[in-house]
């Protein structure tokens, strides 16, 4: 297994043999605004550029989309991609976005699918306190779940990206179901104005470094968006003996 940090949730994860792009957040640096109702509006994201060129990023066997969020898919990624390149998907609605788009080779992971040789299972989250959140990712016409995705290989130790969660219940479930020997969560506390995190913050990784100590836990989602509330240095400050912070252009061989 190899995790490549690519930039923000954009991963490539190499997982028996073969190569899944995470999230393609592709843009160049200060492409867009930042979020109306999130933290820091006024600063243009992404706050960096990508570490490697698109077409580095684009050759790989299958994207994962957790969710169809404006910091985790874009128009660039859109069209860099292969349009018949297989996508995994969380819903009805993602697939829709997607079809959009002209791709045409798109799975809903309801449960499980296979691909390759590797199984691939939907967990779930809380994109920010469900009750709080929700309402407001209603009245802005934005979808709230974003799925988790666990990794098996009869080759390889299980691997859980947690995706756009703070720490909750489906968290422990996916933890307790699964037993992860490597997790991936998303970490850069990223906040509404209201002052409710939607993604794990620092708080968050020490509580799951502590329920999973066996485990190696990665931060990802760092030092990208406008909105975040926690950097790469403020984990890495906890000296946290089971969490590793990569740079983006780092990879982490298991």
């Amino acid at each position: 297994m190899q995790i490549h940090q690519i930039r923000n949730a954009t991963l490539i994860i190499t997982y028996n043999q073969k190569k899944f792009l995470i999230d393609p957040w592709l843009m160049p640096k200060d492409y867009m605004a930042g979020f109306d109702v999130g933290m820091n509006p006024n600063v243009r994201q992404p706050r960096v550029e990508l570490p490697i060129s698109i077409e580095e990023i684009t050759n790989v066997d299958a994207v994962i989309l957790t969710h169809f969020h404006p910091d985790h898919w874009d128009d660039i990624a859109a069209k860099s991609l292969s349009k018949n390149i297989p996508i995994f998907v969380q819903s009805q609605s993602d697939f829709d976005m997607i079809k959009h788009y002209g791709f045409t080779n798109i799975t809903i992971i309801k449960d499980k699918t296979e691909f390759s040789g590797v199984s691939l299972y939907k967990t779930g989250g809380q994109h920010g306190k469900r009750e709080i959140i929700k309402p407001l990712c209603q009245q802005i016409n934005m979808p709230y779940d974003a799925m988790g995705v666990v990794f098996k290989a009869a080759t390889e130790k299980t691997l859980y990206l947690a995706g756009d969660t703070i720490w909750c219940e489906e968290v422990k479930e996916a933890l307790d179901t699964y037993s992860p020997q490597i997790i991936i969560v998303n970490a850069c506390g990223a906040m509404l104005q209201n002052g409710e995190k939607i993604i794990m913050d620092a708080q968050d990784v020490k509580k799951i470094s502590s329920y999973a100590p066996s485990s190696t836990i990665i931060a990802s989602h760092m030092d990208t968006v406008s909105h975040l509330t926690v950097t790469r240095q403020d984990i890495k400050d906890m000296k946290l003996n089971n969490v590793l912070v990569p740079n983006d252009n780092e990879i982490l061989n298991f």
